[in-house]
């Protein structure tokens, strides 16, 4: 199994003047009631457990009396810009009901869960960091994949919405075992992931960093594996690190794709979703252009990184223009234009032993 953990804790990239621009022509910039810096001000936290007793690795923040009335206000308010464009009817209506905090990842996260109190139903949204490679990796989604995501940017603060779903961790551990129908699905889901985390180049995909979305239908059910970790968007060096099929973390999904499919089937899903994601990057090419040529002028990663990632894209793809690229973003550029020329080399779907 090939090593699967990142070189080092990775920094997080200030928003340029060009992606700042990017973001206010589509709508992501927004002036927010409350800053990254002001969730900051809490007085205590205590370990937040699960309906088993197991440490969740978050702490549920307390804030003084004065501070919490104004933070929850902001937050409610945050809520209505996220989800309504702002619009105020519905806060009244609204409370929060905890603020937690994750001492891990880049972002340091606050997790908002917020209450209708008409009927007592709930909704989580986050708080955390602005870091332009997260940003670019959101809009990537935005633009190439099928998901759709809600954020607000406001100077060092990023505004996110929760992404509903089994977390991949749990999924693989306690709702994987179903028929052999529902398997081959999930298994040709996590192909069709794999392909747009590599045309994307969005890494560390290991199962606690994507969930999976569950539809019943008419028969058996229909699987949706999201990308929930946007962090290690175009930083890693290795080619490896955006190929899911790769983590350990993964391998209850690997098992059943080997044990039901054949190379073929695996080569049809894979085509299939890089004929999606062509079609989505000529749907909205102007602003994905604009995103490109943002990333292109950006600096997201050391350039030992982009000189590590472009000679092994180089080889993989047998296209030595990847050795011109001076930045992710041109790394990630080309990868797109060989999807849309259809000269893009798909993965062997194998596990290294």
């Amino acid at each position: 199994m090939i090593g699967n953990k990142p070189s080092r804790k990775k920094v997080a990239f200030p928003v340029k003047e060009e992606l700042q621009q990017y973001l206010e022509r589509y709508g992501r910039i927004t002036k927010l009631p409350l800053q990254y810096d002001d969730m900051v001000q809490y007085i205590a936290s205590v370990p937040l457990t699960n309906s088993a007793g197991k440490d969740t690795f978050w702490e549920t923040v307390i804030y003084n009396e004065y501070e919490k009335k104004m933070i929850y206000e902001g937050l409610c308010l945050i809520y209505a810009l996220l989800k309504t464009d702002g619009d105020i009817q519905m806060i009244e209506h609204l409370a929060v009901s905890r603020v937690d905090f994750c001492i891990f990842g880049n972002t340091h996260p606050f997790r908002v869960r917020i209450i209708n109190k008409l009927n007592d139903n709930y909704d989580h949204f986050y708080i955390k960091k602005t870091d332009a490679s997260r940003i670019y990796g959101l809009e990537l989604e935005e633009l190439l994949s099928p998901n759709s995501l809600s954020y607000l940017v406001d100077k060092n603060t990023l505004v996110e919405e929760h992404i509903a779903g089994i977390p991949g961790d749990d999924f693989i551990k306690n709702h994987i075992d179903t028929d052999p129908f529902n398997q081959i699905r999930i298994a040709k889901e996590f192909i069709k992931f794999n392909e747009r985390c590599f045309v994307q180049l969005l890494g560390d995909m290991r199962a606690y960093n994507f969930i999976v979305s569950v539809t019943p239908d008419i028969e058996g059910s229909q699987y949706r594996i999201k990308a929930i970790d946007f962090d290690q968007q175009s930083y890693e060096g290795r080619k490896h690190f955006y190929l899911p099929q790769y983590f350990k973390e993964n391998n209850g999904i690997l098992n059943i794709g080997f044990k039901y499919l054949t190379r073929d089937s695996v080569v049809q899903y894979q085509l299939e979703e890089r004929s999606l994601i062509a079609r989505r990057a000529k749907v909205s090419r102007e602003r994905l252009a604009k995103l490109l040529q943002c990333m292109s002028s950006d600096d997201i990663s050391p350039t030992s990184k982009v000189d590590q990632l472009k000679q092994e894209l180089a080889d993989h793809h047998q296209n030595c223009a990847f050795l011109d690229c001076k930045s992710m973003g041109e790394i990630v550029t080309l990868n797109i234009k060989l999807v849309l020329q259809k000269e893009f080399m798909q993965s062997d779907f194998v596990m290294d032993v």
